[in-house]
């Protein structure tokens, strides 16, 4: 009866050691691990391949750390060198924007004399100019102009525009002669700038004259003296020939401003 039962347990023993063979997976033999790189305590160990994958990322928790070497600059600069020399000069910029117009300055003090001018042209001036072409009003004003020339003294008479320029001030002496035309009104202005200073007139007739009218005035530098014709209702004309001058205007200086 005791071999009986020790065979049972024995049986029930086998049994049980085969349930847990079937129910208990096996355990497989370990395998070799190849090298990895170091890791925390938190990772888990990869394989060489991924570990090469992750340091080629750009994830900065496996990126290769950049070395910078620190050097101390004051142990290798050395003593200051001289100065060398002047560099060619560059090129020329563009120039610019042209700027605002500064502050009027302060008055400077007042200037040495300058030196002493020209006595002639100081203390001289006279002209002495002609007319060979005859003349008929066109214009309600028409300026009179000459083509001859007698005197003209440092040239302060303008043949081109047929106006004497002041450059010396003072007292001057002017003398304008026409001849008329026949059965024509001849009417002429002398003219100080731009206001009449005299009138030189003759009424139609059947027989041309010679007619002339004179004057002085105090001229300051820059005053212009000249002739004008003035037209009205009548036909205005003054004569003369190619042969021979029959108009003629002068001027000349009788006492200068400064002497």
């Amino acid at each position: 009866k005791m071999s009986a039962m020790l065979f049972l347990l024995l049986v029930s023993m086998a049994n049980v050691g085969a349930v847990l063979d079937k129910g208990l997976p096996r355990r497989e033999q370990p395998r070799r691990l190849s090298c990895v790189r170091c890791c925390g305590p938190s990772e888990q160990p990869v394989s060489i391949i991924s570990s090469r994958y992750t340091r080629m990322s750009s994830d900065p928790a496996y990126s290769v750390p950049k070395v910078q070497p620190t050097i101390d600059i004051t142990i290798l600069k050395g003593e200051k060198g001289e100065m060398g020399e002047k560099g060619y000069p560059g090129a020329v910029g563009k120039e610019g924007q042209r700027g605002l117009r500064g502050v009027n300055g302060q008055k400077g003090q007042k200037g040495q004399p300058g030196p002493q001018g020209h006595s002639c042209k100081q203390l001289y001036a006279a002209f002495s100019v002609g007319r060979r072409k005859p003349l008929h009003s066109s214009d309600y004003f028409q300026h009179v102009t000459f083509d001859t020339e007698f005197v003209n003294l440092y040239k302060h008479f303008n043949m081109f525009s047929g106006k004497f320029f002041c450059y010396v001030a003072g007292i001057y002496y002017f003398s304008l002669n026409v001849h008329t035309w026949n059965f024509k009104e001849t009417y002429l202005h002398l003219m100080k700038n731009e206001k009449e200073a005299a009138i030189l007139y003759a009424q139609p007739s059947d027989r041309s004259i010679m007619q002339s009218q004179s004057l002085m005035l105090d001229l300051q530098e820059g005053d212009e003296v000249w002739v004008r014709m003035f037209k009205r209702e009548r036909e205005n004309a003054i004569y003369s020939e190619e042969s021979d001058v029959y108009i003629i205007f002068n001027g000349h200086l009788i006492k200068p401003a400064v002497e």
